[in-house]
């Protein structure tokens, strides 16, 4: 059985209760939690038809991103629901998508 001691440092949210926080047009960020050294996990919304505006840099440390929902297009390719994509530090894609997709994006490092 865990106790309430067993649980210290842990932290939850939900995305219903998440802010919303509209990035571009049809793009919104939901934060869902920010620990140490800038690390930081969100979930992205995007409408059908969007796309980032300009290039999207990683820095300082690498981005991971989870696909749940729809299919996101890196500016390179397609990944459907269910893709895991690991962006090493310094590399940069066009984040875009057709259909509509939600990911979580979790930043290691800020």
């Amino acid at each position: 059985m865990t106790t309430e001691q067993d649980m210290a440092g842990y932290a939850w949210s939900t995305v219903q209760d998440a802010p919303v926080h509209e990035l571009f047009p049809g793009i919104r960020a939901r934060p869902l939690w920010h620990g140490d050294h800038g690390a930081k996990a969100y979930v992205v919304e995007f409408d059908a038809n969007s796309r980032w505006q300009g290039i999207d840099v990683h820095e300082p440390g690498p981005e991971e991103v989870f696909v749940v929902s729809g299919v996101f297009n890196d500016g390179y390719r397609d990944y459907p629901a269910g893709s895991f994509i690991h962006a090493p530090a310094g590399s940069s894609h066009i984040p875009q998508t057709t259909t509509g997709c939600t990911l979580f994006v979790f930043y290691p490092e800020g």
